[in-house]
């Protein structure tokens, strides 16, 4: 069938720590990854999805084993993980479990905190950069397109987003947690972007009395600064701003980290050893893992983000149950149109053959009846494509009806051999 030519080979928060993500993270754009990746023995189109959480190559293949295997080596070629560290940390779905799977992920299922929006856009942009760069075709624009559709519907359907909540306000919630209220305190956000802004978001609620904004290009921290009523700093002066901070909220797109404790360590000093709160929301890590030995010092990671939210779990989880029934669903309805292309090509032969025939067999009963009236040879014209359509009728129907692999092709064989196609 045709449907076990899908393949997704990827790593995500469910299979893979942080620190092992952090090393695979993808930054720029997809052209080299889809281009690689389509070159490989076996790859007929594919499509490449890097997130903060997740790495993911979803492909249509000619079914070889070893195409999964030369696709791992790629995205763990870049880091200093073993083979077996590769098998260990990665998974492969083919045929209806990769349609289970990608269907999840656009309605944002498999996500670290369920029911968040960023993951269909993520998956949008993956799409159009496979489509820019010519690596998909009929397969693929069909699955990826339906995923698309499939997310829409448990939005229409279910109230996923309602109960769902973002990195940024789970990285709040935390820090609510700790101090218990964050009236007067001050937070600085490291980087600029949309993780920032959606934090920076969630704080003025909680009634903070200073925003700080860090980041490598001042003019985008002045602008979001302003946008809070905050001030802007550079990320090359945010070290002794940590003196008056709170809490530090870091989400930068560098790739090394950009705080470490020996910094800190005379900062807490100064501070009084009075409790200093760090979120480190990037991937890879901003912040020195290290930073956790000092006293008084608070870090979490994105992978502790996870705890926040099961505050909302028993309501998110109702709405996933729903969701979760209408992407089996429609992986249903995509298998059926799948089975639907692995017999095509042999109704269309069949159609194609008797076609032939009955033209063959109308020429040589019209070349001895010359003298018939036109509607005479409209009537006999419409009786041969009757006939034919009717021995159409039920080989097309036993083609279509459902079976399972082996049955299908079974079939398939038996109407090939028996018209001779």
């Amino acid at each position: 069938m045709l449907a076990d030519s899908l393949m997704i080979v990827g790593v995500n928060h469910k299979v893979a720590p942080v620190e092992i993500r952090e090393k695979l993270a993808h930054k720029g754009d997809c052209e080299e990854p889809v281009v690689t990746i389509q070159q490989l023995p076996g790859c007929r189109e594919c499509c490449f999805l890097g997130t903060c959480n997740r790495v993911e190559v979803i492909c249509a293949t000619d079914g070889s084993d070893e195409f999964a295997k030369l696709v791992r080596q790629y995205l763990f070629s870049r880091s200093n993980l073993t083979d077996e560290e590769a098998q260990k940390y990665s998974y492969t779905y083919t045929g209806k479990e990769a349609i289970h799977h990608l269907f999840s992920v656009a309605s944002s299922l498999d996500s670290m905190i369920v029911g968040e929006p960023q993951i269909l856009g993520q998956l949008k942009k993956a799409y159009r950069d496979s489509v820019e760069n010519k690596t998909v075709g009929a397969i693929l624009n069909r699955f990826v397109n339906k995923s698309f559709s499939v997310a829409k519907r448990v939005r229409t359907e279910t109230n996923i987003g309602g109960n769902a909540v973002s990195i940024s306000f789970a990285a709040v919630q935390l820090a609510k947690k700790i101090f218990g209220s964050l009236e007067h305190k001050r937070v600085m956000l490291l980087g600029a972007g949309e993780m920032a802004e959606l934090a920076a978001e969630h704080l003025l609620t909680q009634g903070i009395e200073e925003v700080v904004v860090a980041n490598r290009t001042l003019a985008n921290a002045v602008e979001l600064a302003h946008r809070f009523n905050g001030r802007a700093v550079s990320l090359a002066e945010f070290v002794p701003q940590l003196e008056n901070i709170d809490i530090l909220i870091s989400s930068t797109g560098a790739t090394d980290l950009v705080l470490l404790k020996e910094q800190v360590k005379p900062i807490m000093r100064q501070r009084m050893n009075s409790p200093l709160f760090l979120i480190d929301i990037a991937v890879p890590r901003d912040l020195d893992p290290e930073l956790n030995n000092l006293d008084n010092v608070y870090l979490y990671d994105i992978d502790n983000l996870a705890d926040v939210v099961e505050v909302n779990k028993s309501e998110r989880q109702k709405e996933a149950d729903s969701a979760g029934r209408i992407v089996q669903e429609e992986v249903i309805k995509f298998e059926h149109w799948m089975e639907g292309l692995a017999v095509k090509p042999t109704i269309v032969a069949l159609r194609d053959k008797l076609e032939t025939i009955k033209q063959i067999e109308l020429d040589k009963t019209l070349a001895h009846l010359p003298d018939l009236t036109p509607k005479q040879l409209k009537a006999i014209e419409v009786m041969a494509t009757a006939i034919g359509n009717k021995i159409l009728h039920h080989p097309t129907l036993y083609l279509k009806s459902e079976a399972s692999k082996n049955v299908q092709q079974n079939k398939i064989n038996l109407v090939r051999e028996m018209f001779d196609l």
